[in-house]
């Protein structure tokens, strides 16, 4: 349902190994949202993200999505149920852009070679790549990458896609079309997002709400909608990342 809460954070201590990078970070991402993890270089917004993704399991605390752990017993599950768009692109360099998308769909989906074809290509559309489909990722900008990559990670309708820096490298009217691309996926088809950036245009322009995170106190110091954040003058950190030093 609409609104409700698909990633709960309840006390949860980020970081890797026996290195504590945030500690008692609490948040829920609503269906349907485009929620940011924001901060400096350092602060953990990755890191928040590797675990929300499964990649490495939290230091404590308990993190959900829809209701469920990452465990060993339900994560085949859970990876199929999420979209992630790593910060490279991370597209195989040895296949073709609609070979890169297939790839999810016929490894799990149990469409038939022509439906998985149909979707793939239906997907690349969505990203206005279709005449890319051919192409090997290396004859494409970095723009079409990152779009490519989208596609890929929404091949099985997953209900929450993750973006690692997706307007990383890219000159701003580049970043700009994939800010326009997020919000055009959410209203078609009502896919929640969750963004790592440090990118205030692009935070502005999509984010519902923003968790931040602070490398020094080792803390989420704010969340809500980025206009209100930024209009905060009662913390300091906050008041100089919203205005850059200013």
């Amino acid at each position: 349902m609409e609104g409700s809460a698909i990633i709960k954070l309840e006390h949860v201590k980020a970081g890797y190994g026996d290195t504590v990078v945030l500690d008692d970070v609490s948040f829920e991402v609503a269906r349907g949202e485009i929620f940011i993890l924001l901060g400096g270089s350092g602060c953990g917004k990755t890191t928040v993200m590797k675990h929300m993704i499964g990649l490495n399991p939290v230091l404590g605390g308990s993190l959900t999505i829809d209701g469920m752990e990452w465990t060993d017993d339900n994560r085949a599950e859970l990876c199929r149920r999420i979209g992630v768009m790593f910060q490279s692109g991370a597209l195989f360099g040895s296949m073709t852009c609609l070979e890169n998308i297939l790839l999810p769909l016929e490894e799990f989906s149990g469409l038939k070679a022509a439906a998985r074809r149909e979707k793939a290509m239906a997907l690349l559309s969505s990203v206005e790549l279709a005449d890319a489909a051919g192409k090997m990722p290396s004859e494409i900008s970095g723009g079409m990458r990152k779009r490519v990559a989208i596609a890929r990670a929404m091949a099985l309708d997953p209900d929450v896609v993750f973006l690692d820096e997706p307007g990383a490298g890219l000159d701003p009217i580049t970043a700009s079309s994939l800010d326009e691309l997020v919000l055009r996926l959410r209203r078609e088809k009502g896919t929640t997002f969750v963004i790592v950036t440090h990118e205030l245009a692009s935070v502005f322009k999509t984010g519902d709400r923003a968790a931040m995170f602070d490398r020094a106190r080792r803390a989420m110091v704010a969340i809500g909608p980025p206009a209100e954040l930024a209009k905060r003058v009662d913390d300091d950190f906050i008041r100089r990342f919203f205005s850059r030093g200013g």
